[in-house]
């Protein structure tokens, strides 16, 4: 599959995750190893509590940045084995943790939780109150609104991940190790 319809793949998969499942950082990592199939079920489980800026308190980054940056670290960032000399891949995924960062500024004004949701709704969703997570659906959170945020997460992620591969003249095979499947 070309590039371009890799990223197409990611945007509608974190999409309909999102919409069906919600949580959008575990949202966000399932789009980008589907998309690529590369499944890590570790990293999958790790993002369990990043929902809505990390416990639902929506006083953190958003979850689909925080995705993101996962998932863009599972193919480049530093290795356990190298710990204290693996400066070249922690900078690579530094550097496109900035371009993802920039992205969400660019779109968002902002990676914190609370302040996409005044963007995107007008004002912010106490996710921890019943009536409020109500007007937060009713809104259409899981409609078009966070689904958005981490369809472009998601979208954002993988082309950063593929720029990374081909700029290293790689394929998206020489990945395969990074499986991961719980039983």
């Amino acid at each position: 599959m070309d590039k371009e319809s890799l990223i197409k793949k990611a945007y509608d998969l974190g999409f309909n995750y999102e919409k069906k499942y919600h949580g959008c950082a575990q949202s966000t990592i399932a789009a980008v190893q589907d998309a690529l199939e590369i499944r890590n079920d570790n990293v999958f489980k790790a993002a369990s509590g990043f929902a809505a800026g990390c416990g639902l308190l929506r006083d953190g980054i958003c979850g689909g940045y925080t995705g993101g940056i996962m998932s863009m670290s599972l193919f480049f960032g530093r290795k356990r084995e190298k710990i204290d000399n693996d400066r070249e891949e922690t900078y690579r995924s530094y550097h496109m943790g900035c371009a993802l960062h920039d992205k969400y500024i660019q779109e968002y004004g902002t990676i914190i939780c609370k302040e996409i949701h005044i963007k995107i709704f007008g004002r912010s969703f106490d996710m921890w109150d019943e009536e409020e997570k109500q007007l937060f659906e009713e809104a259409g959170a899981h409609k078009d609104k966070c689904t958005t945020v981490v369809a472009n997460a998601s979208a954002w992620t993988i082309g950063a991940i593929l720029n990374e591969i081909e700029k290293l003249s790689l394929k998206i095979k020489d990945f395969n190790h990074l499986q991961c499947i719980m039983d």
